[in-house]
């Protein structure tokens, strides 16, 4: 068992080394040059290689090496913009953040939360709802401009859970219903980055990139 995990193990590092070679624009070169001189050395004297068809593969070559150590440097590129956009994220763990959702946030006896409403509202509601859709408490916030809004509810008279507490927003412009979206505020406690994109992971447990932040609080 040892001689054959040696062996598996010796066949893995050959293997490794022969994709590294094959890869490795330098490599690529020399075995291009030992062909062409081969390939001189071996031609008919009656009929002698093509200058400009020498000329064609050895700006082939060129091209093709140019490729591959472009593909290194936007890869090397690629790491650095990945771990530098890692450390510009966690300058935002421990901020408060808002981004789509109905959940609303509960410490020490306030709510907090938001929405955005594409027009000027001349009436808005905030209904402060269960996970069941129990009604717990409504909010009249009266007239609103076109944009966003924070907004924060008194839950000390609350004497349930205010666990999975949810909000719903009702807003109107004299008889016509406008559309909102509600925006959930948690906290960001770590970053990363995944596929090249920065990722956020919040209090509530949900992950997000960076572009569904609608505003820091």
């Amino acid at each position: 068992m040892i001689l054959s995990a040696t062996n598996a193990a010796t066949t893995a590092d050959t293997a490794n080394a022969k994709a590294t070679a094959a890869n490795d624009p330098a490599a690529s070169q020399d075995r291009f040059l030992k062909l062409l001189v081969a390939q001189l050395n071996n031609q008919d004297p009656m009929n002698p290689l093509d200058n400009a068809q020498m000329t064609s593969q050895i700006a082939q070559i060129n091209t093709v090496t140019g490729i591959q150590q472009l593909n290194t440097t936007m890869q090397s590129m690629a790491a650095q913009f990945n771990s530098l956009q890692v450390m510009q994220g966690t300058t935002l763990v421990g901020r408060n953040v808002l981004t789509e959702g109905t959940g609303m946030t509960v410490a020490d006896g306030v709510g907090k939360a938001g929405f955005e409403i594409p027009y000027a509202a001349t009436k808005v509601q905030v209904e402060v709802v269960t996970p069941g859709g129990k009604v717990v408490d409504t909010l009249d916030l009266g007239p609103k401009d076109q944009g966003r809004h924070n907004f924060e509810w008194d839950a000390s008279a609350y004497k349930g859970s205010t666990a999975g507490l949810q909000f719903r927003v009702k807003a109107v412009n004299g008889a016509t219903t406008l559309e909102s979206t509600a925006l959930t505020l948690s906290k960001v406690t770590a970053a990363g980055a995944t596929d090249g994109q920065l990722v956020l992971t919040l209090a509530n447990g949900k992950n997000i990139n960076y572009s569904q932040i609608k505003s820091l609080v």
